[in-house]
């Protein structure tokens, strides 16, 4: 590749379209919900107004099931276990959306059912459980995707595209942070070891994610970090490399906030995304000389309804009688909680 010229095949320094599908003629399918938390409130919320369905919710709390559905999902069973959930034959497929340290037991239950499942990101504490889940998966020939949710949203489609058409030239680095303030005073699951709590799992998937996508795979990864007295990882700053040569700066934190923003730079040009680059935002198009030469403006009201993105990805790819996707693809979960795992275990030798 030419260094000082755009390539060839670029028809200008401008942004692709996004190729997202519409989530109100996508295939509908019937979603079972295991889990009645936060994450599940928003999934249930983010499907209104599309073709998929919530028809039912599972809880270990029968009562919180129910209130869940009155809440959230009227009209949904309420099950007051995930057994019953699993075995409804009204559902199609399961959203796993309990806390990750359970998502094995979980999937494994929903696989054994038959039910095709999409599991909330992280798909599980280790490679290894994650591998567990694929396998069970794969065996079963039901459908499988890890609940990366920022894969499936207009501005990252439309960075897949920039990458492809290599419009930014060749990619040198990348950039990524995720920070909120949510130790020690947040949800108690993240001080907790038992509930593979800390910083990496919950926010610091994110940037590790995107470098994986933005790098076309992590050849390897180190860092530093620091540990709670329980022992979780309070924060980590880490650098990791892509197949290419390609380095990543990435960090996260969940004592304090971070801008959480994000770039690719090439040596034609860069993307800059704005705060909360995971979710829907703004991202622009930089010259080499630092002149903006075009913008995708993110909806700020968008935000978690872009839950419904992946949901419509599953739904395209079951309907297909396909059993993984492309954009997540299996082998690359469980390749970057390989990489998680080897940043973990160094911080806590």
């Amino acid at each position: 590749m030419d260094p000082q010229r755009p390539h060839a095949d670029v028809p200008g320094m401008t942004l692709p379209t996004p190729r997202t599908p519409d989530p109100a003629t996508a295939p509908g399918l019937r979603w079972g919900l295991l889990g009645a938390g936060w994450i599940a409130s928003q999934m249930a919320f983010s499907l209104r107004g599309t073709t998929q369905e919530v028809v039912a919710v599972g809880s270990r709390d029968a009562e919180r099931a129910q209130a869940f559905v009155a809440e959230h999902a009227p009209g949904a069973r309420a099950h007051g276990d995930y057994a019953s959930l699993v075995a409804d034959a009204d559902v199609d497929v399961v959203y796993v959306a309990s806390p990750h340290s359970e998502h094995l037991e979980h999937a494994l239950l929903a696989i054994a059912a038959g039910k095709h499942v999409l599991v909330e990101k992280p798909m599980a504490p280790t490679a290894d459980e994650a591998r567990r889940i694929v396998t069970a998966a794969r065996e079963a020939g039901v459908f499988c995707m890890e609940a990366m949710w920022t894969r499936f949203l207009p501005h990252i489609d439309v960075l897949r595209q920039v990458l492809q058409i290599e419009l930014l030239g060749e990619v040198s680095t990348v950039l990524a942070d995720h920070g909120i303030r949510l130790w020690p005073d947040g949800p108690q699951r993240l001080a907790d070891p038992s509930l593979a709590g800390g910083a990496m799992l919950d926010l610091g998937i994110y940037p590790l994610s995107f470098a994986s996508l933005t790098l076309g795979g992590l050849e390897r990864a180190t860092g530093l970090g620091d540990l709670t007295d329980l022992g979780v990882d309070r924060r980590f700053a880490f650098v990791a490399q892509g197949r290419s040569g390609a380095v990543a700066s990435l960090s996260t934190d969940m004592s304090a906030g971070t801008p959480t923003t994000a770039s690719v730079n090439g040596t034609w040009a860069r993307l800059e995304l704005e705060s909360m680059f995971y979710m829907p935002t703004t991202m622009r198009l930089v010259g080499a000389d630092g002149v903006v030469l075009d913008t995708m403006t993110g909806d700020p009201i968008e935000q978690h309804r872009g839950l419904r993105h992946e949901a419509i990805e599953v739904a395209l790819r079951v309907t297909a009688g396909e059993t993984e996707s492309p954009i997540m693809p299996l082998e690359e979960t469980v390749a970057i909680l390989t990489v998680m795992d080897e940043l973990l275990g160094s911080l806590r030798r």
